[in-house]
């Protein structure tokens, strides 16, 4: 039923369907339904280290035999900013106060940017996909994967970041609009655009040879038959799986989501340091102030995760990081292998709809 096999055909899967890798909010349970449903199961491993992610993948593979994708960060390294960090601890202190955490971390990175060690760990493995936030990694490292036969993907925001992908080799890359939830996967510098789906997919169609997949704002069918009008060979799919039964957020997060229209989403740099979309909440509206004046990511992404973890134990939404994108509002509770059916039925019924139109 897929106008175009393209992307299919690159990641050996039936439906051009992808998970979106979501760190902190996928699991092995949710990737291998997505996997044992013909679509391309997603984990974020970006905050992993080599042994964590070589024991993930293995809980995962147990599950399937299906195709994986192995997501991975990408950023700079943060630079030695000593009043930013200060300020920032001082702006959190108040909060750490109030909800009894004692001393506050460090204010450095906990999580790195992906290397030849976890390229091994990686290969090791042997995953069907590899995939990246916030650009590629250094070009020894890409040659080290290809070499070995593995697919590798990334998010491009603008039609320069697209082209850059493809010169460095990517097999295919994801066209992230601005309506995306999580974290935006600008990588150039001075490159913060706000692109919406509808106009990013036309643009990298028409600039690069791979195929490009659409990402951001798509929970049903109309929006999968829409990207593929763009010209898009593929989508990826993110908030939708927030509610499903194998989701590794916490329930108020899950609870929040199910009661958005999308309309009280905001980007922020508040939780990371980066810009990211998510419900907004008590915490982003009290670090509005503040949001040009933090660490580099991911320092601030050190210091709010005391924070983010209480309050989601807690059952309160005050502090935690509630990433979703515009199209929550069509979010439903289900389970993982319901959901991928419902989202190809409903493709399918457009898809012939139209045809019968024309």
């Amino acid at each position: 039923m897929w106008p175009d096999d393209r992307l299919a055909n690159l990641l050996g899967i039936e439906h051009p369907i992808i998970q979106a890798p979501m760190a902190g909010a996928s699991t092995p349970e949710m990737a291998a339904a997505v996997a044992n449903s013909g679509c391309l199961g997603s984990l974020g491993c970006a905050l992993m280290s080599p042994e964590q992610y070589q024991q993930t993948f293995n809980a995962t593979r147990a599950l399937t035999n299906g195709a994986l994708n192995m997501n991975f960060f990408c950023h700079a390294e943060p630079g030695d900013d000593e009043d930013r960090n200060k300020r920032a601890v001082a702006s959190l202190q108040p909060f750490y106060d109030e909800l009894d955490l004692g001393e506050m971390p460090d204010a450095k990175p906990v999580h790195f940017p992906f290397d030849m060690e976890m390229a091994e760990a990686v290969i090791a493995t042997n995953p069907a996909v590899v995939s990246f936030h916030f650009g590629l990694p250094d070009a020894d490292i890409v040659e080290r994967l290809k070499e070995t036969g593995l697919t590798i993907l990334s998010s491009a925001t603008t039609a320069a970041e697209a082209r850059d992908l493809a010169a460095r080799g990517c097999d295919a890359i994801i066209a992230q609009g601005w309506e995306a939830g999580g974290h935006h996967g600008y990588y150039l510098e001075g490159n913060d655009a706000a692109v919406g789906t509808m106009a990013l997919v036309p643009q990298l169609v028409d600039e690069v040879d791979v195929p490009v997949i659409a990402a951001g704002g798509i929970a049903d069918g109309r929006g999968i038959a829409a990207s593929f009008a763009l010209g898009a060979a593929g989508v990826q799919i993110g908030t939708a799986f927030l509610t499903t039964r194998e989701t590794g957020i916490p329930p108020v997060h899950q609870e929040v989501l199910l009661k958005s229209q999308g309309s009280d989403t905001a980007t922020t740099r508040a939780f990371s340091g980066r810009p990211a979309r998510g419900v907004i909440n008590r915490y982003i509206r009290e670090m509005m102030a503040e949001e040009m004046n933090l660490p580099d990511f991911p320092i601030m992404n050190t210091l709010s995760g005391p924070l983010r973890k209480t309050s989601g134990a807690a059952g309160s939404p005050d502090f935690v990081a509630m990433w979703s994108g515009q199209a929550v509002g069509l979010n439903r509770q289900s389970d993982v292998t319901s959901l991928v059916k419902r989202l190809i039925s409903e493709t399918e019924i457009v898809f012939r709809k139209l045809g019968n139109e024309i």
